[in-house]
């Protein structure tokens, strides 16, 4: 205890000291006849400041009036030793202190007083010099932290006085150098930067700085360097780039930059290399700088040096620079389109009166698509014009701009929009409210075992091209076993014990043997066969097929039709359509190769779901029932042709995807292999391989060029060119009716050559960034894989980067905005098999075929005595394709009123999904809710007594159909329909709506509405919900967010999900209602409708960052486990919302809490969300050069040293980037 209590003595001795000196100092203040005095104490306070960091600390502490004793006398005294110990104070006091100090210093009014003393000091006959330097260097470091330091500089007059400094004492580098470091921060000021160059600030800058000389000393070369950053701040003002560009200054930037470059060998001055270079940037921000850029051959001076220091990691900062001005000069180009309008066409029943479908109608096809490259606002400087006083306020409303702050339109109000009479229309759409069940058997209560009573099949056998078996020679034989159905139509199928507890991994071992075995193919025959069509199965045949799998056995053929005359083969049998065909796509033109078995039960060994919440369902893939129901599916361009992945089905890889590590400089590697198309020019091919828009294109037949194909459902590719020999760019639709939404790609690669490594360049994205930049990798599909019995779907390609390239978006296309260009998904793969025919895709396909099929099976397969399960039309849609409703709830115990009411006072949840066709995860999660609620296991039967389901599974079924990505056939994004949607243009919402409306009429409002989506910007799953309380906070008006009452039971659902679901992430959760989005599902529901648990639940595209699942790609396992999950959420919040009616043993759950209170208390703001269903993403990278360029060095920093250290520089930034407190 002494030894501590002398060591306060001597700390509060030490402080009093100074204390005692600054009193004194307050003391002469007073009267102004002692300034030796004055002069004598403000020497003793500067020894101090200098020797001691309590003496600094006890000057700016907080509640000190150590700052305004010495602004007080730096302000009244008029001795000179005095003002110069109090300056050199001040820059003891920010230069140790970082950024806090010196925010200190100005909020103490230290500029103005400062910048008055540099005006007194002015107006003497001859500056003092050491006046001048200590003046300067303060303002250089404080001015930064003073927002509105130009404006008083202006007002003061101060520009012009360290203007003509610099002018006067050209050579006197310890003068220029601080007037210089000034200069800069006033050009930070648009109008100072505009008046400077008035002034000829810029010119004078060109005169400081020069070419590399070995007499340059540190001083010189700091001064250079220091000119450099003055002269780039100064050329983001348009007129002083247009006077830089009018005086030949990019071509003397480049001389410079070029000597720099190559005298600079020992890289000591990369800070003044990189001064140029950000000259460069700041003057190419204009066209005609661009313009002089390029015709200085500047493009290939950067990309001749930036590749030079590749070798050299310290100077990643200059080839990073280099890459993002060429990135920006490289001439803008119109996309090689006849036009950005779709290549498909639908007439539409009404054309809107207004919106972009009615604009796209109204326009000439020439005015489409015109390459803009006018500079934003290039006539004027807006900036110096309308200058913006305080930022700070700017920032503020443009954050909450898009919240909404009427509390009336917050509060929900129940509409009804349509009168009770309109709404009886719905009234079939709910036979579990008026039926009577006498006509049900409901005698059995056991689960009953599911037995497929439709049209199911043995066997799948999968189309490939065979030899011709003897005796047959009118017919071809193709098959290769892919899975075991259940038995046959009107057959029942008998298998001994042991086939029947065959694991996975055996089944799949024995397909993949029988596949192995079929080798004998004719590669002659098979290369005449240019597409196959799928026939009907002869009974005879399917019910040879019955027999399962077996090494034992004869394996059936189907039979098949060649679209093409061959020699070898007879067609036989009918097509599928009238008028038409079914067709798969090329095959394997080298059969299925050999693999060694042991090699082949190693690798199809499937990883089972560790959750016990899984379904167990049977298996809803049937490629026999797949092509019965694409026979009816109708689309646009009208596909004949069946994409192998959707007919041979897929299955979850036995293995897991981690996220994809980035590659370091992948980006500017990227751009600058586009950078040498336009140098080097003549090595472009240039060659077009696919056209949607050319029928008549048809590719060449050499064998070293890949073949493309998207001529199927959902499949979405435009155009294909070759670029290089393994280099191709390719080019999307536009959703059908619009000229934009590019995202979305789904298409078919064959002719590959093993080893060779081919590089993919989508070039006409739209969205400003994407998880490609943070591990995402796309789908690939291998028609060799799935033939040796690995038919699923692998994330695939190396050297995966978005970023912006150089085709310019019309205006028309960008809603009016000007200068706006394309992202480019590239990456690059290389294809384990010859000549395989592969496929790849945004993220897992999931056609509106597909969920028909699955419907139809989980209709055929389930117990009727315990489950009720009803399959509705909703409506059409535009294009005739029937919109599916499901319900699905517990059969009653019995058709006695009692059990028959509990039935009918059941709770509704309503689900929907798939309103966007580019999301497809979000029908994969819908699957596995569809698949849970129809399984056996208990919880599933007691989700099934709790509520009844009313599920549209596809709200958009056109959209997938054509390979939309996000909108339907009448051009508009449904998810902004919901307020007053089109009953002819937007028949799924308006009904899907009239079914809420119905059910808010009866007064049965659901307890829950979810609509499924997926997140292109974002990992996890999470959700988007909607509270008053919660909006209005992120206003920042507390005192009315504190006064609001709200019912916090929207948190419960998705606070248990976060708990039971291993991807679900709730810090990801919003409940904030945006302007933007009040014309969606969730909002509209919400505010109209009444369902105060209205979500959106957004599932990642690229995979989790966080649980068990953490640096995991997500797979259709884990977004089928998220939709299963979802129903046990529902299950406890029944238990939650009902507990004393509705009691559950607690066995049936498996939760990681017990407990999960409902009226949850916010803690922390939520996800602020912006631009389109997706909040601000915020790992922003630099699309046009890499992330990892150092940040820029606060102005205020670089008033010391000339040549700081690498540990210096460290420091600095991290005092940039630190958050200082009032």
């Amino acid at each position: 205890m002494s030894k501590l209590k002398v060591v306060g003595e001597k700390s509060l001795a030490n402080s009093s000291r100074v204390v005692g000196l600054l009193a004194q100092l307050e003391k002469v203040n007073a009267d102004s006849s002692e300034w030796d005095t004055a002069r004598h104490v403000t020497s003793k306070i500067l020894h101090l400041a200098q020797s001691q960091e309590k003496t600094r600390r006890e000057i700016t502490t907080k509640g000190s009036t150590g700052m305004e004793v010495l602004l007080s006398t730096l302000e009244n005294t008029k001795d000179l030793q005095t003002i110069l110990n109090i300056l050199s104070i001040l820059v003891e006091l920010v230069s140790s202190g970082g950024g806090r100090r010196a925010s200190f210093l100005v909020a103490k009014g230290g500029s103005q007083i400062l910048l008055q003393l540099l005006m007194n000091a002015s107006k003497e006959s001859s500056p003092h010099e050491e006046l001048m330097v200590q003046i300067h260097s303060i303002l250089a470091k404080i001015g930064p932290k003073d927002k509105k330091f130009g404006v008083k500089a202006r007002v003061n007059g101060a520009l012009n006085v360290t203007l003509s400094l610099v002018k006067q004492h050209f050579q006197n580098y310890r003068l220029v150098l601080p007037c210089l470091q000034l200069l800069r921060v006033y050009s930070t000021n648009s109008v100072n930067s505009v008046s400077l160059g008035k002034n000829g600030v810029v010119e004078l800058m060109f005169k400081i700085i020069g070419p590399f000389s070995k007499k340059n000393s540190g001083l010189m070369n700091c001064v250079d360097r220091v000119a450099l950053d003055t002269l780039a701040a100064l050329l983001k003002s348009k007129t002083n780039a247009r006077r830089a560009v009018d005086r030949g200054y990019v071509q003397v930037l480049l001389t410079i930059y070029v000597d720099w470059h190559r005298h600079d060998n020992r890289h000591r001055n990369m800070l003044i290399r990189k001064g140029i270079l950000q000259s460069l940037k700041s003057v190419t921000s204009i066209k005609l700088g661009r313009k002089a850029f390029i015709d200085a051959n500047g493009m290939k001076i950067l990309y001749n040096t930036s590749q030079e220091c590749l070798a050299v990691r310290t100077l990643d900062p200059l080839v990073n620079t280099s890459s993002l001005i060429m990135r920006k000069c490289f001439p803008k180009n119109r996309l090689p389109l006849p036009t950005i309008k779709s290549s498909f066409h639908f007439q539409l029943p009404v054309i809107p009166v207004t919106g972009p479908v009615a604009q796209l109608y109204s326009l000439p096809p020439e005015v489409d698509d015109v390459v803009d490259e006018s500079d934003d606002n290039d006539d004027v400087d807006l900036e110096a014009e309308n200058e913006v006083e305080n930022e700070d306020d700017l920032d503020q409303n443009f954050k909450n701009d898009d919240i909404e702050t009427d509390i009336n339109k917050l509060k929900p109000q129940q509409v009804p929009g349509r009168t009770i009479e309109d709404l009886r229309m719905y009234e079939h759409l709910f036979p579990e409210l008026a039926d009577d069940f006498q006509d049900y058997d409901l005698i059995s209560k056991e689960p009953k075992p599911f037995v497929f009573e439709g049209k199911v099949r043995g066997p799948i056998v999968v189309p490939t091209a065979g030899e011709e078996a003897p005796g047959n020679s009118g017919s071809a034989k193709k098959g290769a076993v892919m899975k075991e159905k259940g038995s046959v139509k009107g057959e029942e199928v008998k298998e001994d014990a042991k086939g029947n507890d065959r694991t996975v991994a055996q089944q799949l071992a024995a397909q993949n043997r029988t596949a192995s075995s079929a080798q004998g193919f004719n590669n002659d025959l098979v290369k005449a066969l240019d597409r196959i069509t799928l026939q009907n199965i002869p009974p005879q045949v399917a019910s040879g097929l019955a027999a399962g799998v077996r090494k034992d056995c004869g394996l059936p053929l189907t039979v098949l039709s060649c679209t093409k005359a061959c020699p070898h083969v007879a067609t036989c049998g009918n097509t599928l359509f009238e008028g038409r065909t079914v067709q798969l796509g090329k095959l394997c033109c080298t059969g299925v190769e050999v693999e060694d078995e042991e090699d082949t039960e190693s690798n199809s060994s499937v990883e089972q779901t560790s959750s016990a919440d899984v379904s167990d369902g049977p298996a809803l893939h049937d490629p026999d029932l797949y092509i019965e129901i694409v026979k009816n599916t109708k689309s646009v361009p009208e596909y004949s042709e069946v994409a192998y992945p959707d007919y041979f089905g897929h299955i979850p890889p036995p293995f897991k995807e981690p996220i994809l590590e980035r590659p370091y400089g992948v980006q500017r590697t990227k751009i600058a292999q586009d950078i040498e198309r336009l140098i080097h020019q003549s090595d472009v091919i240039d060659r077009v391989v696919y056209d949607l828009d050319n029928p008549t294109c048809t590719t060449p037949e050499e064998g070293d060029i890949l073949k493309f194909n998207s001529r199927f459902e959902s499949g979405n590719l435009r155009k294909v060119i070759q670029i290089r020999k393994s280099e191709y760019d390719l080019i999307l639709n536009s959703d059908i009716n619009s000229n934009h939404y590019h995202q979305w790609f789904y298409f078919e690669v064959s002719g590959m050559r093993p080893g060779v490594a081919y590089r993919f360049n989508i070039i006409n994205c739209e969205k400003s960034n994407s998880q490609f930049n943070y591990g995402m990798q796309p789908l690939m599909y291998s028609v060799q894989e799935a033939l040796n019995a690995r038919p699923w779907w692998i994330r695939t390609g190396t050297d995966i980067c978005y970023y912006k390239n150089h085709f310019s978006r019309s205006s028309v296309a960008a809603g009016g905005q000007k200068g706006k260009s394309y992202y480019t998904i590239t990456f690059t793969v290389s294809f384990p098999h010859k000549d395989d025919v592969c496929y790849f895709a945004y993220h897992y396909p999931y056609t509106y075929s597909t969920l028909q099929m699955h419907l139809q099976k989980l209709e055929s397969a389930h117990n009727p005595q315990q489950i009720y399960f009803r399959k509705d039309v909703l409506c059409e849609t535009l294009s005739g394709n029937s919109c599916p409703l499901v319900t699905i709830t517990a059969m009653p115990e019995s058709n006695h009123y009692e059990h028959i009411c509990q039935l009918r006072n059941r709770p509704y949840v309503f689900l929907s999904a798939r309103v966007h066709p580019g999301e497809s995860n979000a029908s994969w999660v819908m699957k596995g809710t569809l698949e849970y609620l129809m399984s056996n296991s208990p919880t599933a039967q007691n989700l099934r007594e709790s509520y009844i389901f009313k599920i549209v599974p596809m709200l958009n079924p056109d959209g997938v159909i054509n390979g939309n990505h996000r909108c339907s056939l009448s051009g508009e994004d449904l998810n902004r329909q919901w307020q007053s949607p089109n009953p002819d243009l937007h028949p799924t919402i308006y009904h899907a709506k009239g079914l809420l409306q119905y059910l808010a009429a009866v007064k049965r409002l659901p307890l829950v509405y979810c609509d499924y989506h997926g997140h292109s910007r974002k990992k996890n799953v999470f959700m988007y919900g909607c509270s008053i309380k919660e909006t209005v906070w992120h206003t920042h008006d507390n005192a009315t967010s504190c006064d609001i009452v709200e019912d916090m039971g929207y948190r419960t659902l998705p606070k248990i999900l976060s708990h039971i679901a291993p991807a679900f992430c709730m810090s990801s959760c919003s409940f904030v209602v945006e302007k933007s989005k009040e014309s969606t599902a969730r909002v509209v529901v919400w505010r109209e409708i009444g369902v105060q648990r209205s979500y959106t639940m957004e599932s990642t595209l690229c995979g989790c960052d966080q649980g068990r699942y953490k640096g995991l790609q997500i797979g259709t396992r884990e977004l089928e486990e998220m939709g299963a999950k979802f129903c046990v959420g529902l299950l406890r919040l029944k238990r939650l919302t009902s507990s004393l009616e509705y009691n559950l043993p607690s066995n049936l759950l498996d939760f990681e809490n017990d407990l999960i209170e409902s009226s949850c208390k916010v803690t922390s703001p939520t996800t602020y969300v912006l631009d389109e269903d997706e909040p601000r993403f915020l790992e922003e990278v630099d699309y046009s050069a890499e992330s990892n360029d150092e940040l820029e060095v606060d102005l205020a920093e670089n008033t010391g040293d000339c040549e700081p250290s690498a540990q210096e520089e460290a420091l600095s930034d991290s005092e940039v980037s630190r958050t200082h407190l009032p």
